[in-house]
C-alpha cells in the first residue's frame, strides 16, 4: 500500500517507514508560533485523515457506530491540541487540553483494535495506525511535561 499521502490542510506530511511514522519532508526545528509548527499536530492530522480514509470502507451498518467513534476520537486528538496551543497561556488549561487530547489519541487505539477483530482493516494498516498514535500519545506526554520550551 502506498503510504506516502498529499498534504493536508497545510500541515506537513508524515509517512510510515515501516516502523514509525517520520515528516517527508524534515525542516529544521523552527520557533512555535502556529500549532500548525507542532509535529504532534501535523502527525495527529496525517493520522486522522488515514482514519477516515480507511473508515469509508467499512459496512453502512457501521456508520453511526464504529465509523462515527474513530472519525470522532481522531479528530478529537488535533482538535483538542488546537484549543490546548489558544489557551497556552494558562498552564492548567493548556495542559488539561492535552491531556484530553492524549485520551482522544487512546481511544482511537481501541477503535482500532475493533476494526481489525471485526475484519475491517488489514494487519499491516493496523500496525501503521496504531503505531502513529502510539507516537502521538508520547509526543503529546512530551509536550505536557516540557510545554515551556516552545515558547
Amino acid at each position: 500500500m502506498d503510504v506516502k499521502r498529499r498534504q493536508y490542510a497545510g500541515c506537513e506530511p508524515w509517512e510510515f517507514d515501516g516502523e514509525k511514522w517520520v515528516p517527508q519532508n524534515p525542516q529544521p526545528r523552527k520557533q512555535i508560533q502556529s500549532y500548525r509548527d507542532l509535529g504532534v499536530f501535523n502527525l495527529g492530522y496525517t493520522l486522522a485523515m488515514e482514519v477516515f480514509r480507511l473508515t469509508t470502507r467499512f459496512p453502512k451498518e457501521e456508520r453511526y457506530a464504529l465509523v462515527d467513534q474513530m472519525r470522532r476520537s481522531s479528530r478529537g486528538v488535533c482538535g483538542n491540541i488546537v484549543e490546548g496551543f489558544a489557551k497556552r497561556r494558562y498552564e492548567a488549561v493548556f495542559k488539561n487540553s492535552l491531556t484530553d487530547s492524549l485520551g482522544e489519541s487512546e481511544e482511537t487505539k481501541l477503535w482500532l483494535d475493533f476494526a481489525l477483530d471485526c475484519e475491517y482493516t488489514s494487519a499491516d494498516e493496523h500496525k501503521r495506525l496504531t503505531a502513529g498514535y502510539g507516537q502521538v500519545s508520547a509526543m503529546l506526554w512530551t509536550l505536557m511535561t516540557k510545554w515551556k520550551t516552545f515558547e
